[in-house]
C-alpha cells in the first residue's frame, strides 16, 4: 500500500473516530446509561437567552491520527537521514494540524438560558442549539436534572 494510500485511509478512520466520540449536547438526547432512570424535574420561565458556542472536544485521537498522517507523509519526503527528519517533523505538524481538526469538528453552537425557576432561584444553564426549536424569552420549561446534568425542555 502506497503512503497517500494509508494516509487517506488513517485520515478517513480518524474522523470517524472523533465524529463517534463527540456526545449530543442537546435538550432532547439521552445517553443509553440515562434511559429508564429516575429524573428530578423542575419547572421554569426563560428570563433571557444568548447564543454561545461550545468548545470542542480536546482528546489525544486527533493529535495521534494527525502525527501518524504527518510522519507517513513526511518520511515519504527524501531519502536516508532526511527522510528521518522530514518524518519526525511531520508527525509533529501533523498532531497539531489533528489536534486542531478534532476541536474544529466537534464545535458546537450553542445557547444559554438564564432561568426563573418556580422557587424563586435564578440559574443559567447552556445546551446545545436546537434550530427546529428554539427557546424564547417567556418560555415555560422543564428543567430535568440527573447524574449532575441539567436539560431544559419544553
Amino acid at each position: 500500500m502506497n503512503t497517500k494510500k494509508l494516509a487517506a485511509l488513517i485520515i478517513m478512520s480518524s474522523s470517524l473516530t472523533i465524529s463517534g466520540c463527540a456526545s449530543s449536547l442537546q435538550g432532547d438526547t439521552y445517553s443509553r446509561d440515562d434511559a429508564r432512570q429516575v429524573q428530578n424535574v423542575q419547572y421554569g420561565t426563560v428570563d433571557s437567552l444568548r447564543m454561545v458556542v461550545i468548545e470542542g472536544t480536546k482528546t489525544p485521537i486527533g493529535a495521534a491520527a494527525g502525527a501518524v498522517v504527518g510522519g507517513v507523509a513526511g518520511s515519504s519526503v527524501g531519502g536516508g537521514k532526511g527522510s528521518i527528519i522530514a518524518g519526525v517533523l511531520g508527525a509533529v505538524a501533523g498532531g497539531l494540524v489533528g489536534s486542531a481538526a478534532e476541536e474544529g469538528i466537534t464545535k458546537e453552537q450553542g445557547v444559554e438560558l438564564v432561568i426563573r425557576k418556580s422557587d424563586g432561584q435564578t440559574i443559567s444553564v447552556v445546551q446545545q442549539y436546537e434550530p427546529n426549536n428554539p427557546f424564547q424569552v417567556g418560555d415555560r420549561v422543564r428543567l430535568m436534572s440527573l447524574n449532575g446534568e441539567v436539560r431544559v425542555t419544553r
